[in-house]
């Protein structure tokens, strides 16, 4: 992973929103831990596979087209959690979690569902801190997506911690909680 900024480049004290906003336009700012991280846009692959994911749950759950319908799916939100500033490649509210769509910069209530898709970049981080950001502030869902590997890997939040609930490899059926209701095979993310 790019080394990311430890705290505002030149001056002294931690990474605040204004760093965030500060940031190239070309990269994804992140606050984690007090610290400043300035990643790359995702790649093509990650991006492909973000996008078909949350077109697969987009339709059922959030429009209830085929499916349950009840929750707000969303790209890329900036949920400022605490001090830190996440930026997950796809989330979930309930929509008894949040019952209306905020007209807002970013949204400071915790999603339900959070999906990381895992680069070379991101990893360390999505499994770290951001991580331990989500189950500090009870997300109870936690996806990741692995297009080198062509896998997918479930979690559900717990009293104990993060359980596995299922990782799911080639052409597999995707249905694992919280939207089991439907299934789609998992090499529908990748080219």
């Amino acid at each position: 992973m790019p080394k990311s900024a430890s705290a505002r480049p030149g001056r002294p004290g931690l990474a605040t929103y204004r760093d965030v906003l500060d940031a190239p336009p070309h990269k994804v700012a992140e606050i984690v831990s007090c610290e400043l991280h300035l990643l790359p846009r995702p790649a093509s692959l990650h991006a492909l596979a973000r996008s078909r994911l949350g077109g697969s749950l987009q339709g059922p759950f959030d429009f209830g087209e085929g499916g349950p319908g009840g929750w707000w799916i969303v790209f890329e939100p900036e949920p400022h959690l605490g001090d830190d500033i996440v930026v997950p490649d796809l989330a979930g509210w309930r929509r008894t979690t949040m019952p209306d769509y905020p007209d807002a910069p970013y949204f400071t209530i915790a999603p339900d569902r959070v999906c990381e898709v895992l680069s070379p970049s991101t990893r360390n981080l999505d499994l770290g801190g951001k991580r331990q950001i989500y189950a500090r502030e009870g997300v109870k869902h936690l996806w990741f997506v692995e297009p080198v590997g062509r896998s997918l890997q479930a979690f559900e939040l717990r009293a104990e911690g993060w359980v596995a609930l299922g990782t799911v490899h080639g052409t597999e059926a995707v249905s694992l909680p919280p939207f089991d209701d439907i299934d789609f095979p998992l090499d529908a993310l990748w080219p």
